[in-house]
């Protein structure tokens, strides 16, 4: 496989990725109309609208690459997938979207043999844009919505990179709709300082900024909905794994698709617990 350009492709996803953020942002503030899809999550046409655009640009940017796009998947068109795939969801965190706090992203990740190997990440109510520029580069810019023409150097992206923890005083982010028994369980046995509740990817990207330290999901998920969130996190000097420490990894079938439980780590390898 060829290597990836990490810039090139940014700068080629940005205005799909941007405008996906103006729809979703003109149906946030007009309103739209709820369905619940067969596994009872929630969807709107925000979600609808901004897949179309990011799948178009994908296909334009990349193509012949399988795309696995969440709406795509609940309507049963499923690409045949091999060792290398992007994953789009185009709005993470449509509980938090209609529910009107505006912790919700925009997430686009290539996988390549299991890992998250570049990352999109857009939280259009913050104006919060965050992205891979190397595997071992994370950058950060603050950006309205927009439709039309942009480029990186407009942007003006700033390096990202976790902070060193101090495992007597860890700050945790926890799911805001999904909080667990098993998580507080598992929280139990860190000294955690101070915990805050959020919705989406941007949980991932907190800690790839320096924000926090851990984050523990214990529940279902799937791959689109944490593998940019994931590779953001990863080149900013962070992990994701299982809870026996392994890294997460994306399979290739629908199947393995589900994410099993993990932990999102603001250090290479999992912090040992204190018990």
């Amino acid at each position: 496989m060829p290597a990836i350009d990490h810039k090139q492709l940014v700068a080629a996803l940005l205005p799909a990725v941007l405008t996906a953020g103006a729809i979703e942002m003109r149906h946030y503030r007009e309103g739209c109309a709820v369905e619940s899809k067969a596994d009872a999550s929630p969807v709107t046409a925000a979600d609808r609208e901004a897949e179309a655009v990011l799948v178009a640009a994908i296909a334009a940017a990349a193509p012949g690459i399988p795309i696995v796009a969440e709406e795509e998947v609940a309507a049963g068109r499923i690409p045949a997938l091999g060792s290398e795939f992007f994953l789009v969801d185009p709005l993470d965190g449509t509980r938090e979207f209609i529910a009107q706090r505006g912790e919700f992203t925009v997430n686009i990740a290539l996988v390549r043999n299991g890992a998250p190997v570049f990352g999109i990440v857009y939280a259009p109510a913050c104006d919060e844009l965050y992205v891979t520029l190397a595997p071992d580069v994370a950058a950060m810019a603050k950006v309205a919505p927009r439709e039309g023409p942009v480029t990186l150097d407009e942007i003006g992206l700033t390096p990202i990179r976790t902070r060193t923890p101090d495992p007597k005083a860890l700050v945790a982010l926890v799911s805001r709709s999904h909080a667990t028994p098993e998580t507080e369980a598992l929280l139990a046995q860190f000294a955690i300082a101070s915990r805050t509740n959020a919705g989406s990817s941007l949980k991932f990207c907190a800690i790839a900024r320096g924000a926090a330290d851990i984050y523990p999901r214990m529940g279902p998920t799937m791959a689109w909905d944490t593998a940019a969130g994931h590779a953001v996190l990863a080149a900013a000097g962070g992990s994701v794994t299982t809870l026996d420490g392994k890294p997460l990894r994306y399979g290739n079938s629908m199947a393995t698709l589900c994410n099993p439980n993990f932990i999102a780590w603001g250090t290479p390898q999992p912090l040992a617990p204190r018990i």
